[in-house]
């Protein structure tokens, strides 16, 4: 594919389809009037596509692999079995760099060169998000050379960066990011409306890089204290309720919809839920979010209310929210850092619970069945593994449909999968698309015959 830099000057009014998914990527403007496009529009159309990538494809092919939801027809159920081949990440693959990567690297030039300092920092974390989510799905990726913020373009043939090292560019970005963001002089333009997720609230952001930063640590700290105390000390200074959570939140309009909202309207009947691994797991634990997740009467059938087929209403609705971090995943990332970092599982135990709990009020369960279900399932067990193995199977739930939750298990190994097909187990990572070795093939890391999704895994992924 080509890493030119595309600008998009259309966030107002952004067409979402579903059926083609590189809808960002129809506008090519000549570079040499880059500078006509705003900030403002900028960062909404690189919100927007963020938010559409994470809960589009990233979230699919994610919660098919961890058997959160059914692949039950069509190209789907294809997948779900591992039936794929480098061309199904084809759509996948622009809409990351096109529409979200480049369009960024242009915003921050932009805000650069302009000292508009908000907008520098902001386009900083995105950054950081988007790399940290494409890491942890791919493994190495192109990036120091693919997206330089240069007007003249990035190569068109860019190498791949390796992913430990990434992590470590991911934390640069971040950290000065944080600086541009504590700038008393925020700069001539600075962010309102244009920002969805924090409505230019730069205190905010800062919390989300330092969130971005506890994941970092966190899928590293597996028999590791240095990491987790690491993780213990970015969440610190990160998201304090839930009103801070990181989440792109949609539109009541058919083409500014929920991804999820998108896909089951369009392909009814492709996946179903209720049948899934995933409600098999809440059904064993009496939970309670399974009404809130699922509607069951519904799997696969038509429009109800304000959502599609078997996915309710809080994950289902027209403008349901696409989550990137929440303040629950950071409690259960606290919980399981203290466990590793501190060797302290009765304090571990209760910020476990607390997870639990913060979770379920944020999706509206009761308080009688909340303390039910903790007083089931919120004891952790005495050693450390196992501990930290029920922190993860609980965590797992709570990161519904979110691809973290795909990461959590391949760190953890919790809960407990079957594979579904074949004999290598379960996916580890995608497979790098059919574009990338039509257009870049000297640089992709894996020769066609070994890139599956099963090796090579992702550096932490031990």
């Amino acid at each position: 594919m080509k890493y030119k830099i595309l600008l998009i000057g259309i966030a107002a009014t952004v067409i979402f389809q579903s059926c083609k998914k590189t809808f960002f990527t129809d506008i090519n403007q000549n570079p040499n009037v880059v500078s006509s496009v705003t900030p403002p529009l900028l960062l909404s159309t690189t919100e927007a596509a963020l938010g559409y990538t994470l809960g589009g494809d990233f979230s699919r092919f994610s919660s098919y692999f961890d058997q959160q939801v059914f692949g039950k027809s069509q190209q789907s159920q294809t997948i779900y079995q591992y039936g794929v081949n480098a061309g199904t990440f084809d759509n996948l693959w622009p809409d990351l760099y096109t529409s979200v990567i480049e369009n960024n690297a242009t915003l921050m030039q932009i805000s650069d060169n302009g000292k508009y300092n908000i907008y520098s920092g902001i386009s900083r974390i995105l950054m950081a998000y988007t790399l940290q989510v494409a890491v942890d799905q791919f493994g190495k990726i192109p990036y120091s050379e693919a997206a330089k913020g240069n007007l003249a373009g990035g190569s068109l043939t860019p190498k791949y960066d390796d992913d430990k090292a990434l992590y470590d560019t991911i934390t640069g970005l971040i950290d000065k990011g944080i600086v541009f963001l504590n700038n008393t002089d925020a700069g001539a333009i600075t962010p309102g409306g244009d920002d969805v997720i924090y409505g230019g609230n730069a205190a905010l952001w800062i919390k989300f890089g330092h969130a971005i930063k506890a994941r970092l640590y966190i899928h590293q700290s597996k028999g590791n204290s240095t990491m987790a105390n690491n993780a213990l000390t970015e969440i610190a200074a990160s998201f304090t309720g839930t009103s801070d959570n990181a989440q792109y939140t949609w539109f009541s309009s058919e083409t500014a919809a929920n991804p999820w909202y998108q896909f089951n309207r369009d392909r009814p009947g492709y996946v179903t839920f209720t049948n899934s691994p995933f409600s098999d797991l809440l059904t064993s634990l009496a939970d309670p979010r399974y009404n809130i997740f699922f509607d069951k009467a519904n799997d696969g059938l038509g429009q109800n209310k304000n959502h599609y087929g078997g996915l309710a209403e809080y994950y289902g609705a027209i403008d349901a929210p696409t989550e990137f971090i929440t303040y629950d995943e950071l409690l259960f990332m606290k919980a399981e850092a203290t466990v590793t970092g501190k060797n302290d599982i009765p304090s571990a135990q209760t910020i476990y619970q607390n997870a639990i709990r913060t979770n379920m009020q944020k999706l509206g369960v009761s308080s009688t069945d909340i303390s039910t279900y903790i007083s089931a399932n919120g004891t952790l067990p005495a050693t450390n593994a196992a501990a930290i193995s029920k922190i993860a199977s609980q965590e797992f739930i709570a990161l519904f449909l979110n691809p973290e939750a795909w990461t959590t298990w391949r760190r953890t190994n919790s809960p407990s999968l079957t594979p579904v097909s074949g004999t290598n187990g379960v996916p580890r990572r995608l497979e790098y698309p059919q574009s990338e070795y039509s257009y870049n093939t000297a640089n992709v890391p894996v020769p066609a015959n070994n890139n599956t999704l099963f090796t090579p895994k992702i550096f932490w992924d031990n």
